[in-house]
């Protein structure tokens, strides 16, 4: 993974797919709380005037100078779970977001914060 302290640099960069296909815009990054380790995208995504943030996963991506390359399809984000652009992603809404990706999910504890 990539250090969590340059977070804030990665803000406004585009993040593609796999195959160069743009999802959005980096708004915010979620840090998974046991490690502080970067672990979900929120991008912003859809048309003018009808934006929102959609979670997408920052396992195994790559940061460039210009973009964030992840390793899910654009496809599949399109369907992920999202907020509103001034929302903020709840506790209850976590499992969800793992899920989505089939990623595994331990509840009880709060798993992700934004920086």
């Amino acid at each position: 993974m990539f250090p969590a302290e340059n977070i804030r640099d990665w803000r406004t960069l585009n993040v593609v797919d796999p195959d160069g296909s743009k999802i959005g815009t980096l708004e915010s990054v979620y840090v998974d709380t046991t490690t502080d380790q970067p672990f979900f995208a929120a991008v912003t995504t859809g048309m003018i005037g009808r934006h929102k943030l959609t979670f997408v996963p920052l396992t195994g991506a790559t940061v460039a100078p210009d973009h964030i390359r992840v390793t899910v399809s654009k496809d599949l984000t399109k369907s992920a779970p999202s907020i509103d652009t001034d929302g903020e992603l709840t506790v209850e809404q976590e499992p969800d977001v793992f899920a989505h990706y089939s990623m595994p999910y331990t509840g009880g504890v709060r798993r992700l914060a934004r920086r």
